[in-house]
């Protein structure tokens, strides 16, 4: 019997290579943080941390230890010095686990890439100091709630191990139990399901000061299917089945080039940052770093 060590570094053994690939990347927030837990992020709150921002002219109530003495020396003028706190991002990674993901079968499968995606998103929000957590949509049991703690890697690693790909679970509700106790919010899907609701979800979020972040998994088979599958179906309802011949397939691919075209573009003017993520398509490592970067969109598979 191979015996599993307690700290998790089996899990970590798992995805080794890609957190070494990622070590030192820092996940900046989008926007100041509202939240004045001490933390990398520049915060709305203003306060007399030692980064110094500017003066205001003292105001009754003010703290008389926040005063700048030399200031009045010289002036004559009681002045405050307002500085701008750091915050912590608390960051909550939504996970899509229905049916779909698991196309196409093996290691090249979307549910693969999001495993791989979800912990590498966690180990850098975690690296950066903020508390991370992962949710699978729809399932209670398969969350980590976010948290600092050493081994939450591995954590939110032997959790996906044991998620069941299936079905076909809405994703809005889920997102707005995230953000209960999260400032960001990363969504990884492929929005096959209640696009409508999730957008609508993220657009109230966004408008409250949250970090929205849509990451748009496709599979590179669901862009191009390969000559020999002559159907499709749909993995979360049975009774849908399409044939593929080369019409169709014509058909297919033009219709499904435009309704990439119409998510990126309902994601772009929600205020997310969105992103489209094609398997097999580039280093994971390297995607997560245009992630964290909050690089522009450049194209559709950028």
């Amino acid at each position: 019997m191979r015996r599993v060590p307690p700290d998790g570094s089996s899990d970590r053994l798992m995805h080794s290579a890609l957190l070494d690939a990622i070590r030192g990347l820092r996940w900046r927030a989008r926007r100041a943080s509202r939240i004045a837990v001490p933390g990398i992020h520049p915060s709305r709150v203003r306060g007399s941390s030692a980064e110094f921002t500017e003066y205001r002219a003292y105001r009754q109530g003010d703290d008389l230890r926040r005063i700048d003495w030399k200031l009045f020396a010289r002036s004559d003028r009681a002045h405050v010095r307002i500085s701008e706190e750091r915050a912590v991002t608390p960051t909550y990674i939504v996970v899509d686990a229905s049916a779909s993901m698991a196309f196409p079968d093996g290691a090249t499968s979307k549910w693969s890439l999001v495993q791989q995606l979800t912990v590498a998103l966690t180990a850098v929000a975690h690296s950066s100091g903020d508390p991370a957590g992962v949710i699978v949509a729809g399932n209670p049991r398969a969350t980590v709630q976010p948290r600092t703690r050493h081994g939450l890697v591995a954590e939110v690693s032997r959790m996906l191990q044991h998620v069941k790909v299936s079905g076909a679970v809405p994703i809005a509700p889920t997102v707005a139990i995230a953000a209960r106790a999260a400032s960001r919010v990363a969504i990884i899907s492929d929005f096959l399901g209640d696009l409508d609701e999730t957008l609508q979800t993220a657009r109230q979020l966004i408008a409250s000061g949250r970090d929205v972040y849509a990451l748009h998994i496709i599979a590179a088979e669901e862009m191009d299917p390969p000559a020999t599958i002559s159907v499709v179906t749909d993995p979360e309802t049975d009774a849908v089945h399409r044939s593929l011949s080369v019409d169709t397939r014509k058909e297919y691919t033009r219709a499904f080039g435009a309704w990439r075209d119409d998510v990126a573009s309902r994601w772009l003017a929600s205020g997310a940052a969105y992103r489209e993520i094609v398997t097999g398509n580039e280093p994971v490592s390297s995607v997560v770093r245009r992630i964290v970067r909050d690089e522009p969109v450049a194209s559709r598979a950028g």
